[in-house]
Parts: structure tokens; sequence; C-alpha cells
């Protein structure tokens, strides 16, 4: 039986989910309708917004329901883009690449100016780099988008300092909480008040998704404060605030309450329980590769429960998937792989780590159906896929296309 340790990519839809997705999935009516069937529809529709924003501290009518969290990301970054009269946009490295593919689309077509700004040796953002850039002419930034966690190396971000430095700027704050959700506390509303922050600035936009709670692939949704100007990516009936328009999937929504419901309130336990299975991840990768480097905050408190990324030196990051794989075990690389040559991390490379670095990185995360034997299955497969992959080294860059 295949051990799946790759939960940041997308975890396994829980029990409640699948059994509301399914029962709601029979019922018929578009919730825009007015007749009987159709107002039923929009009543499941609005509790299950109703839920989903009691467990990202806001109100329902906040909850824009997207399509993905990639969706959810576009329509911030670009919504409050085009809503500015600003051009600049301050965006971290080692972002997603749903932010970085979105900030460099705008940036080629639409004039923005980018300002990456610098990451620390753990994947933090700099503080001292974002109120110097804040304080140069804030009236010409757009917005600030940022993870509120790595997705990749599972680092915690400071956000209620971010919150309370983009407010006492005046410039609007976008974060990107999907690899965060499930794992860390979040309450837009407590965050935006402690910030003190004014109508349309500050946090005012926070993106999340269904798949990465135990919710169904195919819904995301972005948290969107009633004081703040956005425009659209998509016109038609005015759906949601005239914000994201076009018939709401009443199942999805559904099953994404369904999934909130389960996962939230459970939270604090499993990321315990989850935490403690990553320390005998950790532990035993360490005596069985001791040359292996931890990548990410070493403090609990600084990073998610369940997110251990590796460098393992002399090897690549590919290579051990791929050998992991065909022993039976499912992890990632921090990499992506573009025309079938293997890339660095964008991430460590942001964090400072050299090239040869980047490349032999490995991640491993565990969610809710992780057991003590998946961990012990890993560590087992390592020590002979470790060697393997040591012995081919790292791949040239170069190809047969490059002369």
């Amino acid at each position: 039986m295949a051990v799946y340790l790759d939960h940041a990519a997308t975890t396994p839809m829980s029990g409640a989910a699948i059994s509301a997705y399914v029962e709601a999935m029979a019922l018929v009516g578009n919730p825009s309708s007015i007749h009987s069937q159709g107002q039923n529809a929009r009543r499941l529709l609005e509790e299950s917004r109703e839920q989903v924003a009691s467990t990202l501290g806001c109100d329902p009518i906040e909850v824009v329901f997207t399509g993905n969290g990639t969706e959810a990301i576009n329509l911030a970054i670009k919504g409050l883009y085009w809503a500015r009269p600003g051009n600049r946009i301050l965006v971290p490295g080692g972002e997603h690449h749903a932010t970085i593919d979105t900030v460099e689309w705008l940036e080629r077509h639409e004039g923005a100016v980018i300002e990456w700004l610098p990451l620390d040796a753990i994947g933090r953002v700099r503080l001292d780099a974002l109120e110097e850039a804040l304080a140069t002419d804030a009236a010409s930034i757009a917005l600030v988008s940022m993870l509120w966690a790595n997705n990749e190396v599972g680092t915690v971000q400071p956000v209620a300092e971010i919150a309370t430095l983009a407010a006492r700027y005046g410039v609007p704050l976008h974060l990107d909480a999907v690899a965060a959700y499930g794992h860390v506390g979040i309450s837009f509303a407590e965050l935006r008040a402690a910030s003190r922050a004014a109508p349309g600035v500050g946090l005012v936009a926070l993106s999340v998704s269904a798949h990465k709670i135990g919710g169904p692939v195919g819904i995301g949704a972005l948290v969107l404060s009633r004081t703040a100007t956005l425009e659209p990516l998509i016109h038609g009936g005015g759906q949601q605030r005239q914000v994201r328009s076009g018939t709401q999937d009443v199942a999805a929504a559904v099953s994404f309450a369904a999934a909130s419901g389960a996962v939230i309130p459970q939270m604090e336990a499993e990321s315990a329980r989850v935490e403690a299975l990553r320390w005998r991840l950790v532990s035993g990768v360490v005596a069985a590769v001791p040359a292996v480097v931890v990548n990410g905050d070493g403090d609990a408190a600084g990073r998610l429960p369940g997110t251990a990324h590796f460098a393992f030196p002399g090897c690549q990051g590919d290579s051990l998937l791929f050998l992991l794989d065909a022993a039976g075990v499912s992890v990632s690389t921090g990499s992506a792989c573009q025309a079938g040559i293997p890339e660095p991390s964008h991430v460590l490379l942001a964090m400072g780590r050299d090239d040869e670095t980047a490349r032999s990185a490995l991640r491993v995360t565990l969610g809710r159906t992780t057991t003590e034997a998946d961990v012990d299955a890993f560590v087992a497969a390592l020590p002979a896929a470790y060697a393997q992959a040591a012995r081919a080294g790292l791949a040239g860059r170069a190809t047969s296309f490059d002369r």
C-alpha cells in the first residue's frame, strides 16, 4: 500500500465533506432563481458561506467563493492593482507561483513595478526591508501581497506586524493563506482591528482553498473586506457583491463548509499530533542521512506543524522523489520542472542557499491520515534511495538544445 506524505499538495477529502458533497449534488436549483427550489439552494449556499466565514474570523458577506485558491489570489492581486492609482507591488521572494506569475503578468502587460522583498535564512520576510519600501512614496504602492505560511518550507510570517505596517502606511495587503488554513488560527477581523486598519487599507484580502483542509478540489475563497475597492476578473450576473460573477457551485460550497466544520475545531489537537509525527520523521531522517540539512524555522511556533523540508547534499531532489515513489512513498520536491529540466527551488534561493542546495530539496508534508507507520516507512525507504540518488549526483542543467 502506498504511503502518502504530500498533504501540502492536496489532502484526502474528509468523510463529512464527501457525504455532504454527494447529498448536495442530488439537489437541483440555481441559487439565483426565485422559485422555491432555487431559494433552497440559496439557503444552503449562504449557510455554507456562514460556516466558512466562522473559521476565518470574518463576516459571511466578506467570503467570495472562487474556483480555487489560484483564482482567489489572481482576483485579489489583479483586482486591487487595477483599483489603485499606484503601480508598485511589494512581494517577498519565495512566493507561490500563483502570486509570482500573476505579478509578473501585471509587470509585462500593465506596467506594474515589482519590488521583491528579501527573506532571511529561515524564509521569513525582513520587516525592516518591508518598512523601508513602504516608507518610500507609499502613495505609489498598489498593494503588498505575501504568503501567511510558506508552502515549501512551512515558515510562518509575522502577519500581525505585516498587517500593522501596511495599515500604518495606508497600503492594501493581501495574504495568501492557502498553506496556512487549517494549521494556524486565522481571524481576519482581529488582524484588521489589531492593526488599526482604516477602510480599504491594511489587510483587505485573504485567500484559501478547500482541498487543503479535506474539502473538494474546485472551490476556494477570497475573504474580501467590505471596505475594499477591487476590480472583478469575471463579469456577468453580478453575483457575490459584483466581485465574482457566475452561477455558484452549491454542492462544492456545502462540502467546503463540511470540511471546515470537521477540521477547524480539531486543529489544535491535530496540530500537536502531527507535530509529534514530524519530530519522529526529522529525527529518523537525520539519523539515516547525517549530512542532511533541515530547512525552515526550527521552532515549532514559527512553522507549519506538518511540513518537513530537507536538502540532501550531492543528489537531485527529483531523483529522490522518483526513487521513493518506486518504493511506494509519495513526497514532493521544492522545485518546479519546466520542459523536463529540473530547476532549483526558488524558495531556497530566496533564502540565500546556493544553486546546488536548492536543487537537492525534498518536501515531506504530513496530514490528518498520517500515522507512525507512514513515517517509519519513509525513514526505512530513505537510505537506499539516497545512496542511489547520490551515486547519480546532480544532473547537469545544460541539454543538447543548448548547443
